[in-house]
Formats: structure tokens, C-alpha cells, sequence
């Protein structure tokens, strides 16, 4: 049977599900994962630990009898992203978008592109501290250069 594997990663619970040519789910597995902390000690996702259970859950589809793996999609939360290097390996933890925005860094932000409410609706982004992962980009570029 040939089958689509989609990765649902929420903030919560990480599934796969395969999905038949007729979009039913044939297989499923999900999990919650123990998190870790970013530099500040904030919670986060635990970006090994994810990926691991991922490729655990590749080389198991893989040695399924009876399945076409045909295409892998990826679904996830929030503002989620992580910088990586040109060999693929994370340079930031995959930060939690319930972190607290630096009020300061906000300020400035907002004071160099004439204030809150005129960038989010140039924009069409609303003020979401680090929901907005253009915020978080921001930090880094700062803080973290």
C-alpha cells in the first residue's frame, strides 16, 4: 500500500501518522517529550531528543511489511525554527514562543520602524513577542549575533 508519513509536532505531542492514496490513517504513533532549557533557562523543545524520535520513527516506517513510503511532510507549532550550519546541525535550540520578549529590544524594535501599530499593519504582523519568529530573528541578530 503506498503511504504518506506526515510529522505533526506540536508543543506537546509529536505524532506520525501514515496516511493512505485514500487519506485514511492506516499507522500512527505519538509521544511527549521531555524538554530542555535555552541559554536563559526558559524551557524549550529538546531539538536532539525530537530528532531522534524522528529517524526512530523513519527507520520504523521503513521496516513496516506492506507499506509504500512515497513522501514525508512536516507540520509544527507556534514560531518554531532553528538556525543550522551548512552541515545541517542546530546553532540554536528551538526556542519556546511563550518566552518572555525583552521589553527593551521590543522598544527599540518599534521605535526604528515608527511604532508598534504602524509595522504591524504595514506589515501584517501583529505585536506577538516571540510568537512572531521575525522577533525572535531579531533577538538573535542582538543578542546573540
Amino acid at each position: 500500500m503506498n503511504v504518506v508519513a506526515i510529522f505533526d509536532i506540536g508543543k506537546t505531542n509529536k505524532k506520525v501518522f501514515l496516511f493512505n492514496e485514500n487519506y485514511k490513517i492506516v499507522w500512527e504513533k505519538s509521544v511527549n517529550l521531555v524538554e530542555t532549557v535555552d541559554e536563559d533557562g526558559f524551557p524549550c523543545e529538546d531539538i536532539e531528543l525530537l530528532k531522534s524520535w524522528m529517524l526512530e520513527r523513519l527507520s520504523e516506517i521503513k521496516s513496516l511489511e506492506g507499506y509504500n513510503l512515497k513522501a514525508i511532510n512536516f507540520s509544527t507549532y507556534g514560531a518554531s525554527f532553528v538556525y543550522v550550519d551548512s552541515e545541517g546541525n542546530a546553532l540554536t535550540p528551538l526556542y519556546n514562543y511563550l518566552k518572555d520578549y525583552p521589553e527593551s529590544l521590543e522598544n527599540d524594535f518599534y521605535g526604528k520602524y515608527k511604532g508598534r501599530e504602524n509595522f504591524a499593519v504595514k506589515t501584517a504582523s501583529p505585536v506577538l513577542g516571540s510568537l512572531n519568529s521575525g522577533m525572535q530573528i531579531y533577538r538573535l541578530k542582538e543578542k546573540r549575533p
